[in-house]
């Protein structure tokens, strides 16, 4: 990284005057410079007698008029001022300066003229509004304005949400530049800062005076008419549209939410500032750097080395390409925005910075200084055999987290203990072997050693796979619209077939999670390919998966690593991809599991998925997580029950079938199952027993249903059981009844007579003695 001076500052109009109000002890609130990064404008709060004012400097001592505005409090202040899209000449920008009391003004800069008011406006509406925040997104200005009660004894707690966020577009009219309607994004608000990304505003709490709304962020989606409700650290996003200008109201927003965020821990914001990439750059007051991105989703970046931040040490934060340039206490870190890395680490001997535009250029940073405009630049290693550094750091990292998760001791193991250490080669080894593969095609690398040209050899298969997969990610990247969906496909497959051959720790199936619900079609041809599920010649389904990729599919983590952040584990996310893609197959998936799994481990064991929660219980749990129950769902529930050959699914299904008076499969699923035990086809038939006894729907299977009978059962059980499950009726019985549906002993004869003739075990027992040749036996002989 080198460091050169763009601009000294005598290229700029009044440049003596510019270097003399930077090296003041007044120091400016804000610089801003413009889009094409020919003037700088200086915002400057100054002390008594110096009146608070904002200059204009042009570069290249462009002539002209210039623009310089000054405030003598008690009048209303400077708020903002902001460089939006110009309704007069596209292409082409305009400066709008936005007073406290809403009063705008609207310039724009002529070549040889100078600086021009085009229109002085009044945003707000209300005139006794009060702006206490603006930010500029295209043509338009969004600001957060205060209301204040009409009455002098108002309630303190509607007097918290006397605030509205408000937006207006600069048109163009018969008269100039005017303002367009109002647009009320959200009024009875708390507070808010706004800060615009070029398609989304962040609301972010001014203070932490109420205790609810400063724990969470807002984020609005202008072309959607969207809000985005998050609390980052604690995983919480709720989005909701908002449909009429009735819903913008603050509380109906927060409604149904309000529960689960007064839970949260208040926001820790030191500072915040917009990235180029469109998310939302926070500083913790404990020096932690993270973003939030549009969706809500937050990901953290750095730490900044020091104590705890004290409010009013200022911090300075702008992303250049995909570095994130920070100053905190004449210290710059550049840090990789991707990785978190940190790029660089340098002193400033300039006691005071401000980054500007650099137009073009993502490979520099450019900053203003008391002695002129300087440009950080970043050159490319001239050694393209040297490994590229983010690779081999993430080898390093990843082998920590390896380590660690297997590590007996508490002590924490870094990058540096890894390179110095002599105990663990293997990311060493791979590091030189990635270093190696990655650049022999360019350029002649070095030689590896022998040992490291053996495991080079053993890996070069998967050294191509992750090559073809770099070169597929690169592919998406590229492709136009029409050929993503087929790179998304078999990306998707490669993905999914790599992290089955991996450990199925946490970070990997959440990864699996958001994989299956971003690309449902994709992940399920993918699951498809890595199990090797086809139909065969009698159209079963078969599958050739390996032991250990079944092992993968079968692993259910604990329920604190599941559950809070939704995370399904991958049998349940593969079952939702059979209900959704391909339910005829998912009764047989079932199966062809649980064969696995009584091959692989004892029916009892608890180390196995069996012996926490059956199989058929974990796919019936997707099914009721179904939106819609349909009859195609009883009949699914049916063959998940049946496939088990459970006997308490077994008879689950018996019951439904039942309840649903299918009574021809109810006969069926009774003569199948009866087989399979004696205990079984006894609950079985005692179940049948009892609504025969209750209605007349199975008189035309008693024929089929009596050879069910168990042997243990007497003719008194069965008597004892149909008189306890006959129906109660409301009138006195009566010898003949003319209804049609009474049990009568005629039903029951062919089945009493078939338990009286049949042979018990006590006749069993004495048959022997029974069957002698002679009866009665012999006199014995008399002793004389």
């Amino acid at each position: 990284m080198k460091l050169r001076q763009v601009s000294d500052l005598s290229d700029f109009s009044r440049g003596h005057w510019l270097r003399e109000l930077l090296c003041r002890g007044e120091e400016p609130r804000h610089v801003r410079s413009s889009p094409d990064g020919q003037h700088l404008l200086l915002l400057q709060e100054s002390r008594p007698p110096t009146l608070p004012r904002v200059v204009a400097f042009q570069r290249h001592s462009i002539a002209g008029a210039d623009l310089e505005r000054s405030w003598q409090p008690p009048q209303p202040a400077l708020v903002g001022l902001h460089f939006l899209q110009s309704p007069v000449v596209p292409g082409s920008w305009v400066l709008a300066l936005v007073w406290e009391h809403g009063r705008t003004e609207v310039w724009h800069f002529v070549v040889a003229v100078g600086w021009q008011l085009l229109q002085t406006l009044e945003l707000c509406q209300g005139a006794r509004a009060r702006v206490v925040s603006v930010c500029g997104q295209g043509a338009s200005l969004v600001w957060c304005e205060e209301r204040p009660p009409l009455g002098a004894h108002s309630d303190t707690s509607k007097c918290a949400f006397r605030f509205c966020v408000c937006a207006r577009a600069l048109e163009l009219g018969e008269q100039g530049v005017r303002l367009g309607t109002v647009r009320m994004v959200l009024h009875n608000s708390p507070e808010y800062q706004v800060l615009a990304s070029p398609q989304h505003v962040f609301l972010v709490p001014a203070s932490a005076g109420f205790a609810t709304t400063s724990k969470f962020l807002l984020i609005w989606h202008p072309e959607k008419a969207e809000f985005t409700i998050t609390a980052p650290s604690a995983g919480f996003i709720h989005s909701k549209v908002l449909r009429s200008s009735s819903e913008s109201d603050f509380r109906k927003l927060l409604l149904g939410s309000v529960g689960l965020l007064s839970c949260f821990a208040p926001l820790d914001i030191h500072t915040s500032a917009v990235c180029n990439s469109g998310g939302l750059l926070l500083v913790s007051t404990k020096g932690s750097v993270s973003v939030v991105e549009p969706d809500g989703t937050q990901r953290h970046i750095f730490d900044l080395e020091g104590s705890p931040l004290v409010q009013g040490s200022p911090v300075q934060l702008k992303t250049f390409g995909s570095i994130l340039a920070c100053v905190l206490a004449g210290v710059l870190y550049l840090v990789n925005q991707n990785s978190g890395r940190l790029v660089e680490k340098a002193v400033l001997s300039m006691k005071e910075v401000h980054f500007l535009e650099s137009e073009g250029e993502e490979d520099s940073i450019q900053f203003l200084s008391q002695t002129g405009i300087y440009s950080f630049s970043f050159s490319k290693p001239e050694d393209s055999s040297r490994p590229e550094p983010c690779l081999v750091e993430m080898v390093f990292e990843e082998a920590c987290r390896y380590y660690q998760r297997r590590s007996l001791s508490s002590s924490k193991l870094t990058v540096e203990k890894l390179k110095k250490g002599g105990t663990f080669q293997a990311p060493v080894v791979l590091a030189a072997i990635l270093q190696h593969s990655l650049h022999q095609k360019q350029k002649q690398a070095r030689g590896l050693q022998d040992t490291y040209a053996k495991l080079l050899s053993t890996m070069s298969l998967e050294l191509q796979s992750y090559m073809s997969l770099e070169l597929l990610k690169a592919c998406v990247v590229c492709a136009p619209e029409s050929e993503v969906e087929s790179y998304c496909k078999e990306l998707v497959e490669q993905e999914v077939s790599r992290i089955l051959q991996s450990d199925m720790d946490k970070d990997n199936l959440a990864y699996l999670n958001s994989v299956f619900t971003s690309f449902p079609k994709a992940a399920w041809k993918a699951t498809r390919s890595c199990l090797q599920l086809q139909q065969n010649g009698d159209g079963l389904l078969v599958a050739r998966a390996t032991p250990e990729v079944w092992k993968k599919v079968l692993c259910q983590p604990q329920l604190e690593e599941v559950g809070q952040n939704g995370m399904a584990p991958l049998f349940e996310l593969i079952c939702a991809s059979f209900l959704r893609f391909k339910p005829k197959w998912l009764p047989s998936f079932v199966e062809l599991t649980q064969q696995y799994v009584s091959s692989s481990w004892s029916y009892s064991s608890k180390e196995g998925p069996e012996g926490r929660v059956p199989l058929y219980k974990r796919a019936l749990g997707v099914l009721a997580r179904k939106n819609k129950h349909s009859e195609a769902d009883d009949e699914m529930e049916l063959e998940l029950l049946l496939c088990s050959k459970r006997p308490k699914a077994v008879l689950q299904a018996l019951h439904l079938l039942i309840r649903l008076k299918q009574w021809q499969r109810v006969v069926e699923v009774a003569e199948k199952f009866s087989k399979l035990s004696p205990l079984l086809n006894k609950e079985i038939f005692i179940t049948l027993l009892a609504e025969f006894a209750q209605h007349r729907e199975l008189d035309p299977y008693l024929a089929r249903l009596w050879l069910l009978c168990p042997a243990e059962l007497s003719a008194s059980d069965i008597l004892t059981t149909v008189l306890q499950h006959l129906p109660h009726s409301q009138e006195d019985p009566v010898p003949f009844s003319s209804e049609g549906n009474q049990l009568t002993v005629g039903l029951l004869k062919p089945l009493l007579q078939r338990v009286v003739q049949r042979p018990s075990v006590q006749d069993e027992m004495y048959s022997d003695a029974l069957q002698s040749t002679t009866f009665p036996p012999p006199t014995p002989p008399r002793e004389h």
